[in-house]
C-alpha cells in the first residue's frame, strides 16, 4: 500500500515518476511525456510531478526534472523566468472605490499589455517611448545581452524586442490583479516573464540542441527533449543566456509592480498607502543548480515553484478563483517544489468551443475584468479547480494568505 502523498507511475524502462496528482486530472498525453523524460539517462533519482501538470512542448508543464551532466532547453521552455510577484499593502478593502473601472483603466494605461501588429511597430504591448528607468536598467542588462549575441548573432538579429518589452506584461495567461486577502487587506499581484527576448533565446537554444542531437546521431522519444551536454560550448552558452533571461524576467516584474503602485497611488480615490508590508518575487519556469539526494544537480522547474523550508511563493488560481501566498515545507521527494498555479484542464481551442461569453461573465462575477470573446480561453473553467490542486500538495506547502481578486487585467 502506498503511504506517500504522491502516486508512483511505473515505467517499463527509465526512472520512477512521483506525481502529486491525487484528486486532480493527469491526462494521457502528459503522462506519456513524463514517461519519455524518464527514459533519459542523465535523470537524477526520479521525476517529480506537480498537481497542476498538463501537456507542454517536449516536457510537461508542472514537472520538476533534476539532471546530472545535461540540460533540456525545452524543459525550461521559451518563457524563461516566467513567474509571479505580489506585494501586500497597507490598504484595506474599504479604501477602494465602489466602481473599480477607473482604477483598472489607470493600471492598463501604466503597463503595456497584449499584442497588436504582430509585435511590430505600434504594438500596444511594447513601449513606443521607453521610460528613463527602463533605459537605465537596460544599459546594465545590455552588457550580458551583447555577450550572448557576440557568440550567437541570430539571437540579436533584426532588432529583437528587449528594452521596449522591459516592464511590460505580455499575452496569454499573464495578468495583473488587485486582490483582497482573508483580512480584507489589499494586495497587488502580477504574472509575467522574459517577454520577447526570452522567447527568442529559448527557441534558439532548443533548435541548437536539436542540431546537436542530429550531429551525434542521438535518437530520442521526442525530438523536443534534445539536450545540451555539460562541458560543451553550447551548454555553457545556454546556462549564461538562460540566467540572463531569468534576471530580465525578475526585473521586468519589479518594474511593472512599481508602475502598478504608482498608477494606483496617484488615483484621487485612493488614500496614501505603503506597498512594502510583504513582497514575493519568484520564478516558475527556470533552471538552477541545487543539491538533492547527495549530489549537485541541475533542477529544471517547468511550471513549478521552489518550495524549500520557509520559502515564500505564489500559487495563482484563475480569473475567478482564489490565489495563495504559500510557504514551502521543504519536501525532498518533490525536489523542494510545488505547483505554479491551477494548471490548464483543456487547451485554449477547446475552451473557446466549450464556453460562451455568458459562461465567462457568470464565472467572473464580482471581478472587474474583460468579459469578451477574446478572453474565453482564460475563463476559470478552462483550468483545474485550484482547491483540488492545493489539497493534493498539502505536504509541499503551507497556505499563509488566501487572495481573491477584485481587478484582473489579462494580456
Amino acid at each position: 500500500m502506498n503511504t506517500h502523498s504522491y502516486n508512483t507511475i511505473q515505467t517499463k524502462q527509465g526512472f520512477p515518476i512521483k506525481a502529486w496528482t491525487r484528486g486532480v486530472l493527469l491526462d494521457e498525453s502528459a503522462e506519456q511525456q513524463l514517461k519519455n523524460v524518464a527514459q533519459l539517462p542523465f535523470i537524477h533519482q526520479h521525476i517529480a510531478v506537480m498537481p497542476d501538470v498538463h501537456w507542454g512542448m517536449g516536457a510537461t508543464i508542472g514537472s520538476v526534472i533534476a539532471t546530472s551532466g545535461a540540460i533540456i532547453p525545452a524543459a525550461v521552455g521559451v518563457d524563461i523566468g516566467c513567474g509571479m510577484m505580489a506585494v501586500q499593502t497597507s490598504l484595506s478593502a474599504d479604501c477602494l472605490p465602489d466602481n473599480l473601472k477607473t482604477l483598472r483603466a489607470n493600471i492598463e494605461k501604466a503597463v503595456p499589455h497584449g499584442r497588436t501588429h504582430n509585435g511590430g511597430r505600434g504594438d500596444r504591448g511594447s513601449w513606443d517611448h521607453v521610460p528613463a528607468d527602463q533605459e537605465n536598467i537596460w544599459s546594465e542588462l545590455q552588457i550580458g545581452f551583447n555577450e550572448i549575441v557576440s557568440r550567437h548573432p541570430k539571437v540579436g538579429r533584426n532588432q529583437p524586442n528587449h528594452v521596449n518589452h522591459l516592464g511590460t506584461l505580455g499575452t496569454g495567461n499573464h495578468f495583473i490583479e488587485v486582490c483582497l486577502d482573508e483580512k480584507n487587506q489589499v494586495w497587488f499581484m502580477l504574472h509575467s516573464g522574459s517577454r520577447g527576448i526570452g522567447n527568442r533565446i529559448g527557441t534558439y537554444f532548443i533548435e541548437l540542441a536539436k542540431e546537436d542531437m542530429r550531429r551525434w546521431f542521438i535518437n530520442l522519444p521526442d525530438n523536443n527533449l534534445a539536450y545540451l551536454s555539460e562541458g560543451t560550448e553550447h551548454f555553457a552558452d545556454y546556462v549564461f543566456a538562460v540566467n540572463w533571461a531569468q534576471n530580465f524576467a525578475r526585473i521586468n516584474r519589479e518594474l511593472m509592480m512599481k508602475a502598478v503602485i504608482k498608477a494606483i497611488g496617484t488615483s484621487p480615490d485612493i488614500p496614501p498607502f505603503s506597498a512594502e508590508l510583504k513582497s514575493v518575487n519568484c520564478h516558475h519556469n527556470y533552471v538552477a543548480r541545487e543539491h538533492h539526494f547527495g549530489k549537485n544537480v541541475l533542477v529544471t522547474r517547468k511550471g513549478a515553484l521552489r518550495a524549500r523550508k520557509n520559502d515564500l511563493g505564489i500559487i495563482p488560481g484563475s480569473m475567478g478563483t482564489c490565489s495563495y501566498i504559500v510557504q514551502g515545507l521543504g519536501n525532498e521527494e518533490s525536489f523542494h517544489s510545488c505547483s505554479h498555479g491551477a494548471g490548464r484542464a483543456m487547451s485554449r481551442g477547446q475552451a473557446r468551443k466549450m464556453f460562451s461569453i455568458q459562461d465567462h461573465i457568470k464565472a467572473t462575477n464580482g471581478v472587474e475584468c474583460r468579459k469578451d470573446i477574446d478572453v474565453i480561453d482564460e475563463t476559470p473553467a478552462a483550468y483545474k479547480p485550484i482547491d483540488d490542486v492545493m489539497n493534493a500538495q498539502k505536504d509541499l506547502v503551507e497556505i499563509l494568505h488566501t487572495l481573491r481578486q477584485v481587478i484582473c487585467i489579462k494580456g
